[in-house]
């Protein structure tokens, strides 16, 4: 297991492990136990899932550090309040109804950002498709045609689809549209518009840039 990093953990006696990716287990202070499962502690009656958060954490640098550059972006319109990050395929029908709320979303104040991840693994109909996509002149409207289910000639160039794919399985993403909030947590699968602009974790915290 390749460790990241090593920590004091809320529990005396108990270290924090985070693997490389965001994954996070528990360990004793001689390493010779090993915990694998969520710490909880009580906080005014309620039990908050320390694991969890830490993880969120994780996900959270992985996924923005992620050059701007490198992704497909749709920005807000007005202020911008958060963004998103979308692990999508251009092969996915879910991805293209999520794709037909992004307006709302950028009027809502929230900016989409969209990395590769083709489902079906490198190779697949939707890895060539996303490279055709990263390596298109204008990404945004290549991005547009493939969800209005519009051909586009494929192309090769120097793309991070495959870093990208690579990236979206360290942090445990295994289907599409796979949704990351500013703070880190992974949403699997489609969510309207509304209710994504709704929750407390995107309105809580603004838009990073890289």
């Amino acid at each position: 297991m390749p460790v990241e990093s090593i920590s004091a953990s809320p529990l005396p006696g108990l270290y924090e492990v985070r693997l490389k990716g965001s994954r996070v287990l528990y360990a004793s202070a001689d390493g010779q136990y090993v915990v694998q499962g969520y710490m909880f502690q009580l906080k005014d009656g309620k039990p908050v899932n320390l694991t969890e958060q830490a993880e969120r954490v994780g996900v959270s640098k992985l996924v923005n550090a992620i050059p701007v550059a490198e992704t497909v972006v749709y920005p807000a319109i007005g202020e911008t309040k958060s963004h998103i990050t979308v692990f999508t395929d251009t092969t996915c029908p879910y991805c293209h109804k999520l794709h037909a709320e992004v307006p709302e979303l950028n009027k809502r104040g929230i900016e989409v950002r969209y990395v590769a991840f083709p489902r079906q693994g490198l190779g697949s109909p939707g890895d060539e498709q996303l490279q055709a996509v990263w390596c298109s002149k204008d990404k945004k409207a290549a991005m547009d045609k493939m969800a209005d289910g519009k051909e586009i000639k494929a192309a090769k160039c120097d793309n991070p689809v495959s870093r990208q794919f690579a990236l979206g399985q360290s942090i445990g993403v295994n289907g599409t549209p796979a949704i990351v909030l500013a703070d880190g947590q992974v949403i699997p699968g489609y969510q309207p518009a509304r209710r994504l602009a709704s929750w407390r974790s995107v309105l809580n915290n603004p838009v990073s840039s890289r």
